[in-house]
């Protein structure tokens, strides 16, 4: 067996064993031990940080040249899966279902591969395993150490089932939102169900408040600009015949122009409180705010596109998408370029059918060695 046919096997095997244990946001505890002992094993360096869950690798090339980052992340959902996988998760109510599986695995191979050529290496490559990417605001973990100190520029990848495996999704500009959340508490006066005429309803100032968002994207905002508000989920009252005192609305904001951000959260804010009062209610809104837009920049990618097509790859232009990555808070910086590598036409992510494309794995991992090492 050739050392490419051996690297090849011992992928799959990880990736699989990955997919088999996957673990939630910030509980990764078996997942970086695993992670730890394949490129200890490997005689990649880890760095020394106390991050609990999660990790981060370095190989120094012996060639001057720039310190770059690749930011892996490694949590799982708590989606039950549905797949027919011979190596389905053991692990009930929790699954791989974004494919952080393969994005672990690829940043293993990368290292890998690396490490054994780091005599080419130009500069120094720190391979970030993140926890809790599915939190939206995983990387401050990162973030709140000097990993970042000298690096010049970030790439970050995520498994794509829109594309065919040897497809990648590339291009300049903004590919993923800015995810905001907000919790709107409408306070009224409780009374019997019979004489609403005793109280204040907070659900009908509720539902008016939810019509009332719905006007943002269409009234507010730059029709040539993509934005969304979503309202997952209004709760109020216990039983059929008493009006509650109060009712909660949650939901998400997604916008990509930062002043876009600015402006909805503001209209978020002016809708809830002016609609609550006409209703004689009081709205609380609690505003968390998530990772800002991803953004690609337009050097890098330009140079992972060219590095594409030589090592055989087609290149698509890449999709927006009004999901979120945290990816963006190493970006406001630094320049990154957040690429979408095909892992086969199937479920979308998030699924409890989702699944990657074994063959995937190697050719990414060739595929970012390339690019990390063209300087």
């Amino acid at each position: 067996m050739s050392d490419k046919e051996k690297l090849k096997k011992d992928l799959t095997d990880w990736f699989e064993w990955f997919h088999a244990h996957p673990e939630l946001s910030y509980e990764e505890y078996g997942t970086t031990d695993k992670i730890r002992e394949i490129l200890t094993n490997a005689g990649v360096k880890i760095l020394p940080y106390d991050l609990e869950t999660g990790l981060v690798a370095v190989i120094e090339g012996e060639k001057k040249g720039p310190v770059q980052a690749l930011r892996c992340d490694i949590d799982g959902l708590p989606v039950t899966e549905q797949t027919d996988l011979p190596y389905i998760s053991e692990c009930p109510g929790k699954m791989h279902a974004c494919g952080h599986d393969f994005h672990i695995t690829v940043g293993i191979g990368c290292a890998i591969l690396l490490q054994a050529q780091k005599k080419d290496l130009a500069g120094t490559v720190k391979i970030i395993f993140q926890p809790g990417e599915e939190t939206a605001l995983g990387a401050l973990k990162i973030l709140a150490t000097d990993v970042m100190d000298g690096v010049e520029q970030i790439w970050g990848i995520h498994s794509d089932p829109t594309n065919e495996v040897g497809v990648l999704g590339i291009r300049e500009g903004y590919v993923a939102a800015a995810a905001d959340r907000f919790v709107i508490k409408v306070k009224g006066t409780g009374c019997h169900g019979a004489h609403p005429d005793d109280g204040i309803d907070p659900i009908a100032a509720a539902t008016a408040i939810v019509q009332g968002f719905w006007t943002i994207p269409a009234r507010n905002m730059n029709a040539f600009h993509p934005t969304l508000i979503s309202v997952a989920r209004i709760q109020a009252g216990t039983t059929w015949n008493v009006i509650p005192e109060t009712a909660e609305i949650e939901g998400t904001v997604r916008t990509l122009d930062r002043e876009d951000r600015v402006l909805f959260e503001k209209r978020v804010k002016e809708i809830a409180t002016g609609v609550a009062r006409a209703y004689g209610a009081e709205a609380e809104i609690t505003w968390i705010a998530g990772a800002p837009s991803v953004y690609n920049d337009g050097k890098m990618a330009e140079k992972s596109s060219v590095v594409a097509e030589k090592c055989g790859f087609s290149v698509v232009p890449e999709e927006s998408s009004m999901g979120g990555d945290d990816f963006s808070l190493y970006e406001e910086n630094i320049p990154g370029c957040y690429i979408k590598i095909g892992t086969g036409k199937g479920p979308t992510i998030h699924q409890p059918n989702f699944r990657v494309d074994e063959k995937a794995i190697l050719p990414a991992a060739e595929y970012l060695v390339e690019l990390l090492m063209e300087v």
